[in-house]
């Protein structure tokens, strides 16, 4: 099966399985949405959605997040990891968006990327979960998985990123994002699919005996 041909029947799969998937984090605007994808940086997305309802009931918009200390918000997010840097981060781009964006999310990758926290990938999915901007940013599973199914070669996230982009349709990108979470969590995670035991997996290479080797995020 040919590179397009796998990408075609993944398309295919990943619809059938999750057709209209939800956002797993919750939030009800872009600002909450961008503070929970920054929680959720090596943090399960339910341990960030047990923290943020705490957090947003104290402070759900950047002005009155500007005004409550780092220490405050440390105490609130601790369960998630990470929580000195997070904590400063949150309260930094509070203020910055107060000062510098009226306080509003700037609907802008590179200025929600020059955010304190804020990396390409949170700032592609607010982008994309936030303002609907068609966005394939890459975390560990859809890594893991486009290695697996040979639509990548793994070398690094920037170019499973470019890879997948190419090979999927610009309107598919944003729900594939979703997909590839949620089947990677479901059926084809690092314990209990080696690459030989999903349904996908198992389609795409009916002959492979052994599990691939894959290079991680």
């Amino acid at each position: 099966m040919l590179k397009k041909q796998r990408a075609a029947y993944i398309l295919s799969k990943l619809n059938e399985f999750y057709p209209s998937p939800p956002i797993p984090l919750a939030h009800k605007d872009v600002y909450t949405l961008l503070i929970a994808v920054l929680l959720s940086a090596q943090c399960t997305d339910s341990r960030v959605n047990q923290v943020t309802p705490i957090l947003f009931k104290k402070a759900e918009n950047p002005k009155d997040m500007s005004l409550i200390s780092i220490q405050s918000i440390y105490e609130i997010i601790r369960p998630c990891g990470l929580a000195p840097q997070k904590s400063k981060a949150i309260s930094k781009l509070s203020n910055i968006l107060v000062d510098k964006f009226y306080g509003e999310v700037p609907e802008n990758l590179e200025a929600l990327k020059g955010l304190p926290g804020v990396g390409h990938k949170t700032a592609s999915v607010v982008m994309s979960q936030g303002f609907g901007h068609p966005a394939f940013p890459v975390d560990t599973h859809i890594h893991r998985l486009a290695q697996r199914w040979g639509l990548t070669n793994g070398r690094n996230v920037t170019q499973t990123e470019k890879d997948l982009r190419l090979l999927f349709p610009r309107k598919n990108w944003s729900a594939l994002h979703l997909q590839f979470i949620y089947f990677g969590r479901e059926f084809c995670s690092a314990w209990n699919c080696d690459g030989t035991i999903c349904k996908i997996c198992t389609a795409l290479y009916p002959k492979r005996k052994t599990a691939p080797k894959t290079r991680k995020a």
